[in-house]
């Protein structure tokens, strides 16, 4: 049975995730802020008859990120699949002191980049002891700098660089592991779920199209990839997304 960590799996697009690998065959690790609401997740995953547990993980807390990856060395030795999928849009606040606020790029990489590397660190020595690892970053078309200066492209309205900018940064991550793992079996994917009704939505969450559950088959898909698959893409559920 492969075993994969979600992080910011209690909730959208990262539940749905972990649901749909769990009835995939996979025992899901549950990572989430709230240990008490990873675990009633994993409970119930395991109450419909899947593999499941829960860790307590904030991405920005060293000691949570270094915990969790020992308890699961301890408990399976090894890891199959890694998504990323911790994120915040602090931006939709409306509470930023100028067009660029350091104060929000700074909480908004924490996360989204720093917590993201974070755990990807912790977790290499895990994903290189399994047969073929797969490593997800949930990114979005919004990170984009093709996108974001293309006037027909239905974000180029939005602007939010901090946001942006730590996604941009993040598929950035995504092609230097898949450079550095290239002579391995670990295929490493940024992914766009695309506009999704969560509560990330930085509008009103009813003009999204996509429910969690859909939005959460292309991160799948990924986390997924056949042995023959390239490493270092950027995807949504279209096709290839430019970087």
């Amino acid at each position: 049975m492969r075993v994969a960590l979600v992080t910011g799996g209690n909730r959208g697009i990262g539940l749905e995730v972990a649901r749909g690998l769990a009835a995939a065959g996979h025992h899901v690790v549950i990572g989430a802020r709230n240990g008490a609401t990873a675990q009633c997740i994993a409970d119930d995953l395991v109450k419909q008859g899947h593999s499941a547990t829960a860790v307590q993980l904030d991405v920005t807390d060293e000691s949570q990120v270094v915990a969790a990856a020992e308890r699961i060395r301890q408990a399976h030795g090894r890891l199959d699949v890694l998504v990323n999928n911790a994120g915040i849009l602090p931006e939709a606040r409306g509470d930023a002191a100028e067009i660029v606020d350091a104060r929000l790029f700074r909480e908004t990489f924490e996360t989204n980049v720093f917590g993201a590397v974070a755990v990807t660190e912790s977790c290499m020595p895990l994903l290189r002891a399994s047969e073929g690892a797969r490593i997800v970053n949930v990114s979005t078309t919004m990170g984009s700098l093709t996108d974001q200066t293309d006037p027909s492209s239905p974000y180029y309205a939005l602007t939010m660089p901090a946001y942006q900018a730590s996604k941009a940064a993040l598929n950035n991550v995504t092609i230097a592991l898949a450079k550095q793992l290239a002579q391995t079996p670990i295929r490493v994917t940024s992914v766009c779920p695309g506009f999704v009704q969560t509560d990330l939505t930085p509008m009103n969450r009813s003009q999204a199209p996509l429910t969690a559950a859909e939005a959460a088959e292309v991160v799948i898909r990924a986390a997924t990839l056949p042995a023959n698959a390239k490493s270092g893409t950027f995807i949504d559920a279209d096709g290839v997304v430019p970087w």
